[in-house]
């Protein structure tokens, strides 16, 4: 699990005036670090294009540019000149090394955009719009140096933002570089370290980033238990069975030892799925919304929501008159995707949004209902996923386009109303079902295409 932040000025600052680091050897740091990375991947005489903005963040650049002097071809652009005083002295170095400077054309192995860093809060004017716009057109292998230009600290991108095939950022994780769109432009990311380790330059943040090391499954470690011991699943099964299916299913796989479809009706099931037309005096969780349509009245959701259960809330549920009393409970866990987030926001009274609106700012929009609902669990879905409580939030970045297929979202509402039912915290469950989701799909064989709800549910037996 990593930090995020929102900025990292603050953290230079204090390396400055704690650690007695200078901006320069902080500089040099992350000129260290891009070439590593570029060094790790190209060979001695490949191409290097490396185009450098007028501040610190084009200083990087031609910090760079001096290491890689000896054994690359190298091609510098500054299309604004150096104005920093930093930027002024590593052009003066790189001078005397006798590098000339070029215009942004023809083709390399390598192209660096070291134009704008991560405090770049405005749009790209139209002549680094027109840089980017080239840089883009090239072939070649693109790195960029702390954030791709033009994308802001929120996550939001510009038109003509710099996609990078790897992004290197300076000192720690910034996390507008994983919001939904940032990951069209990222790449792989990388940190350089600035001259102390992370436990020193970092500090404590409300915003952590889930890494694969964190998923914790739900192994059997009693020998004497039973099926009783691994909790019931109770899955409300209402007009469309299929999703209620997909999501008993899953639980059914992630370690819930009984799960029963409540349904008005008897409908056809796999055999390893029970059916109720009552909520079974042994359920621990209920997984609602799957599916949900008009199949139960009103009288008969209240009456059957009249417990403590915790519970798993999805799909047609969101459009349900009696959400907002739902989100007075406790342990429950909501996992819409954006557009039913807006719906959730809009039924709340909090904002009245479109789609396109929330994704320019879905940490914020996460942040404004989580405190509106401190005791509720958001799970917001989407390239990205965002997971949050309270204060306290966490970005699962481990998602694919497989995913995007009918179903999916079923199967991650019964991983964790499995979870729930066997007793986890509610953010933990979420936590946890939300990494096993992406992970098994992250690690489907197949091509992207083609992956099936069933497929992602056997998956999950081989995390």
């Amino acid at each position: 699990m990593r930090n995020l932040y929102l900025e990292v000025a603050s953290l230079d600052q204090r390396a400055v005036s704690i650690f007695g680091l200078s901006e320069e050897i902080m500089m040099e740091h992350a000129a260290l670090a891009l070439k590593e990375a570029l060094c790790r991947r190209f060979p001695s005489g490949a191409s290097v294009l490396i185009v450098c903005g007028s501040g610190n963040n084009g200083a990087d650049g031609l910090a760079l540019a001096r290491l890689l002097r000896e054994d690359y071809a190298l091609s510098i652009h500054l299309p604004f000149g150096a104005s920093s005083p930093l930027a002024q002295l590593q052009r003066e170095r790189l001078d005397a090394l006798g590098v000339s400077h070029t215009e942004c054309t023809g083709e390399y192995d390598v192209i660096v955009d070291a134009m704008f860093g991560s405090g770049l809060s405005r749009a790209l004017g139209p002549s680094a719009a027109e840089v980017m716009e080239k840089l883009n057109a090239m072939g070649g292998f693109k790195i960029a140096c702390d954030i791709p230009s033009g994308l802001s600290p929120e996550g939001t991108l510009d038109p003509h933002t710099f996609r990078a095939d790897l992004t290197v950022t300076m000192g720690a994780l910034k996390r507008g570089l994983y919001s939904d769109a940032a990951k069209e432009v990222c790449g792989e990311i990388v940190t350089a370290a600035l001259g102390v380790g992370r436990s020193f330059y970092e500090t404590p943040s409300a915003w952590k980033l889930l890494e694969e090391s964190d998923l914790s499954l739900p192994i059997r470690t009693r020998a004497s238990a039973h099926k009783g011991s691994y909790g019931h699943l109770a899955v409300v099964c209402g007009e469309k069975t299929g999703a209620a299916v997909i999501a008993g299913s899953a639980a059914l796989r992630f370690g819930a030892g009984l799960v029963s479809l409540l349904s008005n009706e008897n409908v056809q099931l796999p055999h390893d799925l029970m059916q109720s037309h009552s909520l079974p005096s042994t359920a621990s969780a209920i997984a609602l919304g799957m599916g949900l349509g008009t199949e139960f009245g009103d009288d008969e959701l209240v009456r059957l929501l009249d417990n403590p259960l915790p519970m798993v809330l999805d799909a047609d549920i969101f459009y349900h008159p009696m959400l907002k009393e739902l989100l007075r409970r406790k342990n429950i866990i909501l996992t819409p995707h954006p557009k039913e987030f807006t719906q959730i926001l809009r039924c709340c009274g909090i904002t009245d949004i479109d789609t396109q609106t929330l994704q320019r700012d879905r940490f914020g929009y996460a942040s404004t209902f989580c405190a509106a609902y401190p005791n509720a669990v958001l799970v917001l879905k989407g390239s990205n996923v965002i997971i949050g409580q309270n204060e306290r939030f966490f970005i699962n970045p481990h998602g694919t386009v497989a995913l995007a297929k009918g179903g999916s979202g079923d199967v991650l509402g019964g991983l964790i109303g499995a979870l729930l039912a066997q007793g986890y915290d509610p953010l933990e469950a979420a936590i946890q079902g939300s990494l096993a989701h992406t992970l098994a799909a992250k690690n489907w064989g197949g091509n992207n295409y083609a992956l099936t709800p069933f497929d992602l549910i056997e998956r999950i037996t081989r995390l």
